[in-house]
């Protein structure tokens, strides 16, 4: 395991070895594989929950999700002991059922994003341990998610996901703040910490905030870290990784992908997405796909009568290789990948370049 001088956080009683969560990817991008591995370097491992059921030959019912969801998170834990999570999106049409059948299965985080979580702590039984980490691109959102949990619940979340428009996948942001230099990540964090400060008074810890979006090196952790975030979360750079459960060619994907190969699409479930622009997108963006029906009504916000595309079926199609019929999410920086290597190689890669980031700060204090 990496050496990460001094850098572990808390999420509840939950210690956390490495300031570093995988990012959350569907689908099919990170399962049992990627997740296990990233908890065994003492990071969080986390699992995509977005179409389980579909990957196994499903039809998106939910019984079919949450027996996926189960197999996923079992598999996992017989890989690792370390700290694993679930990444739920709020805009799933079947989320609560996948939230209670992740608590069900004792899994240790639930990440929320992709809309607000309000009702999230609803969902646990009694004695439920599992920490609920919501995402948010606001201070607002923060502070709009605490203040209702605690008025509603009495709970306040365990942490937060800070997530700036450099993400990969759908954006919480309108298409003209994606380059406004006010909506960039290291001017959000310190707004977020300062959001949820008051409110680690009333729950008696800390509050942990995970900055994320475009961060790429063990020198962006250290300035984010610096700026006040306990801990980062990646996503972009665990895909170019022998165990993420994508297939070769998806990874392949980003290892050739340039700068200029990435823009910002219209996603059908009605948000903003940063993704490797191939020949599928632009015949979509050229009215050259049209879905003949619907057949996972997986996303609440999806109108695919009015979209070019299903996008459970291409996400499914890119997962497996078939980029001729699907298409590749990708953060800002993926044009900066170049090669496959492995988890605990990019783990150490990015301590040594924390240490080093360490170390010029001492020397120019």
């Amino acid at each position: 395991m990496a050496d990460w001088s001094g850098t572990d956080f808390h999420i509840g009683e939950l210690k956390i070895q490495a300031p570093v969560v995988q990012g959350g990817m569907g689908i099919g991008i990170s399962m049992s594989g990627l997740a296990s591995a990233v908890a065994n370097e003492g990071g969080v491992g986390v699992i995509s929950a977005a179409g389980v059921g579909v990957l196994g030959g499903g039809t998106g019912k939910l019984q079919e999700d949450r027996a996926g969801l189960k197999a996923e998170i079992a598999k996992a834990r017989a890989k690792t002991n370390g700290v694993l999570g679930v990444n739920i999106m709020v805009a799933l049409t079947n989320f609560e059922e996948m939230a209670r059948t992740a608590m069900e299965e004792n899994i240790d985080l639930i990440f929320a994003g992709a809309g607000l979580p309000l009702r999230l702590p609803e969902f646990c039984p009694v004695g439920c341990k599992t920490k609920l980490v919501p995402i948010v691109s606001s201070a607002r959102a923060a502070d709009r998610i605490a203040k209702w949990w605690l008025r509603q619940y009495h709970r306040i979340p365990d942490a937060f996901v800070l997530e700036g428009p450099k993400a990969g996948g759908h954006l919480g942001f309108h298409p003209e703040q994606i380059n406004d230099p006010d909506y960039q990540l290291e001017k959000l964090v310190p707004q977020v910490v300062a959001a949820v400060t008051p409110y680690e008074k009333a729950a008696g810890r800390k509050i942990p905030v995970i900055a994320a979006g475009g961060v790429f090196t063990g020198d962006d952790i250290h300035r984010l870290l610096r700026l006040g975030a306990s801990a980062v979360q990646m996503a972009t750079r665990f895909v170019a990784t022998e165990e993420c459960d994508a297939d070769i060619r998806f990874k392949q994907a980003f290892v050739n992908c340039r700068e200029q190969d990435i823009g910002i699409i219209k996603s059908p479930v009605g948000m903003p997405g940063r993704a490797i622009i191939n020949n599928f997108l632009k015949s979509a963006a050229a009215g050259g796909q049209k879905p003949e029906n619907c057949p996972y009504h997986c996303i609440t916000t999806c109108r695919q009568e009015k979209g070019p595309y299903c996008i459970t079926a291409a996400l499914v199609n890119a997962c497996r290789g078939n980029l001729e019929n699907g298409f590749v999410f990708v953060g800002a920086n993926g044009g900066r990948v170049h090669e496959i290597t492995t988890v605990h190689r990019l783990m150490e890669e990015l301590a040594a370049q924390y240490r080093a980031a360490v170390q010029r700060e001492q020397q120019n204090a």
